[in-house]
């Protein structure tokens, strides 16, 4: 065919400026993973999910993609054996959670998510709060942030939410514009917004802040049933967060207070302490609810789904070189233990490919057999090669030259299941579509009315200060945003808005209004000298 004679047999439309993968296939629906049914789960034949966010786990070397700024402490979970007050066997045969009083090893990493290695602990961003539970059923990760919520309900979007965050590609500076053309698009990410633009955007220090798992799991009991289930972490040691005034006086003392807040605490003996409580929903779509139970961006609320305590954690240990225990530490959503389960969650399930693809690639193929990664128990498989390999993880009898099963040559054998395996039902069409109940601004207004009045002056002087440098059709978009969540909230940034001059430009991390003049300000101050 000529180059310029026409099909007419297009499958789809397409132009210079549509988006393909690398395939040179035209993307038609770059927002929601294909799944069965609109609520899930997915299906591993996402291919243009797994190319997007397996290239985007790529992007950077060797530094995290994303949660590069971390400090770490090793320490230990101690069970209470009791879920409220019910015996936890009722919910879940996970060993960890069994048996009162049993304590098992846990190291924890804290961090930043959207800046280098070396970034500010004063940023407005969300951090990482991630738990290695080295249990006597191998390891458990449970990956999570401080803030229980999240910006998106579909792991296609992750790649876009972070490359808006993130620097310019082109002036490798941060621009709330830039974040903000990716929010006031995709308003599922007002509520998160409201908390990030609050002073629950900064945390005092890690101590001092909570932490969840953000995603929906399930737990499931010897009989093989099984419940939704949410994790929370309570820090013993109260909780305290900054406004932006203080973030910058501090950051001028110290840009890594956390790391040293941390450290000197278990350093001096002040080990920091944290209860694990869950939320417990019945395994179903729950049309009774205004949202569903499987969106990142909505809170169980806590008078229908209480939060009961299932045991605490405690720090008190600091790691004895930086590099080989906290940089090298490497989670995944995805390694769970016998009696914890996934949901069909959409950013779970993608997370749970995305994180461990990453630590294969940041760390290497045997980033399990690094030490702070590598379980606290008897390893057998027939993985082979890669690089940086130390151990042939054989079991001892094995014959050595059976890398493979099933065999009757002295192999690996399956183990024998004791528990009864959950098996959910699925049915449902495959689609590309947003899960059905989606009110992207109802719990955004619910958060804003339980601020305290100096948090409301907070977030809206933070969201108008940023704003107020955007372009005028992302700040409709999100007065709208704000205006359908609460009257007050929409009202005063609106009048703040139209009451602010466009200065500057956004060119400034996420509210650092007039960071811009930092450059002449230091030009200005600073004390001439002679070459030597």
């Amino acid at each position: 065919m000529a180059d310029k004679e026409k099909s007419t047999h297009q499958t789809n439309m397409e132009n210079d400026k549509t988006l393909t993968t690398r395939q040179g296939h035209p993307v038609t629906n770059n927002q929601n993973i294909r799944t069965v049914g609109n609520r899930g789960p997915g299906t591993l034949e996402n291919y243009d999910f797994i190319e997007k966010i397996s290239h985007f786990d790529r992007e950077k070397v060797p530094e995290r993609i994303v949660h590069a700024r971390g400090a770490g402490a090793h320490g230990y979970f101690e069970t209470y054996g009791t879920v409220g007050d019910d015996p936890v066997s009722k919910y879940t045969r996970a060993k960890v959670f069994q048996d009162k009083g049993k304590q098992t090893p846990v190291f924890v990493r804290f961090s930043t998510v959207v800046h280098g290695n070396h970034s500010p602990e004063t940023v407005r961003d969300p951090r990482g709060f991630a738990v290695k539970f080295y249990t006597e059923d191998g390891n458990w990760d449970l990956v999570g942030n401080n803030i229980k919520i999240f910006f998106i309900r579909d792991a296609m979007k992750f790649p876009d939410m972070i490359h808006a965050f993130r620097p310019d590609p082109v002036t490798n500076i941060q621009d709330s514009e830039r974040f903000f053309d990716f929010c006031s698009n995709s308003p599922e990410s007002f509520h998160m917004v409201t908390f990030i633009y609050s002073p629950w955007g900064i945390p005092a220090n890690y101590r001092m802040m909570q932490g969840s798992g953000v995603n929906t799991y399930k737990w499931v009991n010897e009989a093989g049933e099984a419940v939704l289930v949410k994790y929370h972490w309570e820090p013993k040691q109260g909780i305290k967060n900054l406004t932006a005034k203080e973030a910058a006086e501090i950051q001028g003392e110290n840009f890594n207070h956390a790391t040293q807040d941390l450290y000197d605490s278990i350093e001096n003996g002040d080990y920091p302490e944290w209860e694990l409580l869950v939320q417990i929903m019945s395994d179903d779509d729950h049309p009774e609810l205004d949202f569903d139970p499987l969106d990142d961006t909505k809170l169980w609320p806590e008078d229908k789904f209480p939060w009961l305590p299932v045991g605490k954690m405690v720090l008190n240990k600091n790691p004895e070189n930086y590099f080989t225990e906290v940089e090298q530490a490497s989670f995944g959503t995805g390694v769970l233990v016998d009696g914890l389960d996934f949901s069909d969650d959409k950013m779970l399930q993608g997370r749970t490919f995305s994180y461990s693809d990453t630590q294969r690639y940041r760390v290497g193929a045997n980033y399990l057999q690094v030490p702070i990664n590598a379980a606290k128990k008897r390893v057998a498989t027939n993985q082979e090669g890669g690089q940086l390999r130390q151990e042939n993880d054989k079991a001892p009898g094995q014959n050595p030259h059976i890398n493979y099963e099933p065999s009757v040559l002295g192999g690996l054998e399956e183990a024998e299941q004791t528990g009864k395996e959950y098996k959910p039902f699925v049915e449902g069409h495959l689609v590309r579509e947003s899960i059905d109940r989606n009110d992207n601004t109802k719990q955004a207004g619910e958060t804003f009315r339980q601020f305290e009045d100096w948090e409301k002056d907070e977030l809206l002087s933070n969201l108008i200060g940023d704003l107020s440098t955007c372009d005028k059709r992302i700040q409709d978009k999100m007065i709208a945003l704000a205006e359908d969540a609460d009257e007050e909230y929409g009202r005063r940034l609106r009048k703040g808005l139209e009451q602010a001059k466009k200065h500057g430009t956004s060119q400034n991390p996420l509210g650092a209004t007039d960071a811009e003049q930092a450059p002449k300000h230091a030009e200005e101050l600073g004390h001439d000298a002679d070459p030597y």
